[in-house]
This record gives C-alpha cells, sequence and structure tokens, in this order.
C-alpha cells in the first residue's frame, strides 16, 4: 500500500510541471519565432534607421536640401559632399536624406487608410454576406479594373499635390481592394468556427462578435499583406513622381530627385544612383520584413 501511494504522488509530481505550463498563442509563437529570424531582424533594423532619418533628417546632414549654388552643378564628390551636385547645384545626400520623410510617410499613412479602409469593408463583406457581400465585392472588382497609374496620371494631373496627402488620399481611394479581399476571406473562414456560433447562441451581439472573436483572428492575414504592400505604395509614390503628377516641389522626395536625374544619367550618374538606391534598400526593407511576419504569422510556413 505505501508503494502505491508512493507511486501516485510521483506520477503527479511529473504531471504538475506539465499543468502549469501555458500554451502559446499565435501572437507568442509569432513574436518567438521573429526574435529568432536573421531576415527579421536586418529589415527591422534598416527601417528604424530610415524612420529615425525621416524623423529627424537634421542629426545627419547639417546642409539644407534648397541651398543650391549653380557653380557646382553636376559636380561630384568632394570634401563635404559624399554625393556631390545635381543640376540645379544642390547637395545630393541633403537631397537623400530629406527625400526619405515624403517617402515614408506616403508609404506609411497609404498603408494605415488601406488597412482600415479596407479591412472594414471586408469585414462587413464576410461577416454578413447577402446584399452586403455583393455590392461591396462588385464595388472591389470595379476598383481593380482601373489601373491604379493610369489613374493617377488623370487625378493627379488635375489635383497639385503640394503636400503628401492628395497623393496618400488617391492611393488609399484605389489600394484599398486586395486588403478588402484578404479581410473577406479571413472572416469567412474564422465565422465558420464553432465559437463564433457558441457566442451567437450566448447572446453575443453582433459588434461585440466581430471586436472580440472575429477581428483578433482575422486580422493576421490582412497584415502580412499590408506590410508588404507598403513597399510598393514607395514605389509607386516614386513612380507618379517620375511620371510628374505625384509630388511637386517644395516636398522633396526620391521620386522627384530621380525624374530630376533621368536625363543626366549619363553625365552625372551620381545624382541618380543615391536617390534610386535609398528608394531600392527601403522597398526591399519593407518586403522582406513582411515575408519575415508571414513566415511566423502562417503555420504552414514553418
Amino acid at each position: 500500500m505505501p508503494d502505491l501511494l508512493e507511486k501516485k504522488d510521483t506520477q503527479q509530481a511529473e504531471k504538475a510541471p506539465r499543468q502549469t505550463e501555458k500554451a502559446r498563442s499565435l501572437w507568442g509563437d509569432a513574436r518567438a519565432s521573429l526574435v529568432r529570424n536573421p531576415v527579421f531582424l536586418i529589415s527591422g533594423l534598416l527601417i528604424l534607421l530610415l524612420l529615425v532619418i525621416s524623423a529627424w533628417p537634421g542629426l545627419f546632414t547639417s546642409l539644407s536640401p534648397y541651398d543650391c549654388d549653380l557653380a557646382r552643378s553636376r559636380q561630384g564628390s568632394g570634401p563635404g559632399h559624399p554625393m556631390g551636385f545635381d543640376t540645379q547645384g544642390c547637395d545630393v545626400y541633403a537631397h537623400t536624406v530629406y527625400g526619405a520623410r515624403a517617402s515614408i510617410m506616403v508609404g506609411f499613412f497609404t498603408t494605415l487608410g488601406v488597412f482600415l479602409l479596407g479591412g472594414l469593408l471586408g469585414m462587413l463583406a464576410g461577416y454578413f454576406g447577402g446584399w452586403w457581400d455583393t455590392v461591396l465585392s462588385r464595388l472591389t472588382d470595379i476598383f481593380f479594373g482601373i489601373p491604379i497609374v493610369l489613374g493617377g496620371l488623370v487625378i493627379l494631373s488635375v489635383i497639385k499635390a503640394d503636400s503628401v496627402w492628395p497623393v496618400v488620399g488617391f492611393m488609399v481611394a484605389f489600394g484599398w481592394p486586395p486588403i478588402a479581399r484578404v479581410a473577406r476571406g479571413a472572416v469567412i473562414t474564422v465565422k465558420a468556427q464553432d465559437y463564433i456560433q457558441a457566442a451567437k447562441a450566448l447572446g453575443a451581439g453582433n459588434v461585440r462578435i466581430m471586436l472580440r472573436h472575429v477581428v483578433p483572428n482575422a486580422v493576421a492575414p490582412v497584415i502580412v499583406v499590408s506590410t508588404i504592400a507598403l513597399g510598393t505604395y514607395i514605389s509607386l509614390e516614386a513612380t507618379l513622381s517620375i511620371l510628374g503628377v505625384g509630388l511637386k516641389p517644395p516636398t522633396v522626395s526620391w521620386g522627384q530627385d530621380i525624374s530630376n536625374a533621368a536625363l543626366q544619367y549619363r553625365n552625372a550618374p551620381h545624382m541618380l544612383m543615391w536617390p534610386a538606391g535609398a528608394l531600392s534598400v527601403t522597398v526591399l526593407a519593407f518586403i522582406m520584413l513582411g515575408e519575415a511576419v508571414r513566415n511566423a504569422l502562417d503555420p504552414k510556413q514553418r
């Protein structure tokens, strides 16, 4: 009998540590995966550096992008001017540093806008279904049929983009359909789960179910697509600026610098190399971040 009691106590002691261990959630697993992912760490450090540059450009250069000297037009690098000068005699390094603010602001606020607008419309269509789904799906199809660059050439040629907000507004208005489709599919999948039916049976309202159960479980794919798309929006702003309908002076952006240097790349390649390189590194950093987040939030990728 004492042997049986001792054996029972031993079994209970072995089970006790297992009972105290808490199962990690999807977000806990994602966080643990991200901190071990070198791609996430490298892209995160690059993005952090770009955010600091865009917020406090004066920490990286004492020159102003508006101080120009035509006598130095298209000159190469020299003391105090490591990237040389552009056609107007402005310092290319100062333009590259100050251009980060406009480009990153456009990408960030456009991503935030399409995340909120597309996520809301997709959630309504996926959760309520019926005529809500029909109307919003057909509206999405209409916007998918409009080429965004062509729409920018038409709309932004009428609206003077003397700040980032007209460009952000246009890109949000035409960029939400992909997010809406992803959100709709994720909500339809979550809505079919047993805990949603249980919440309805207990008398929970639609607003409570959407905020407490649907959104936390359906937001992961929307975050992944939005993060990857951020770099695309920065490239789109540069494309529109190169075409002459994007940001206008006095706003400094990488797209403007690339547009101004395009005709002089044979005589002064440094004018094109530095802003184009900064744009490429920024877009690559956000795409790498999005890929790392996707691998962390999707268990099938592990």
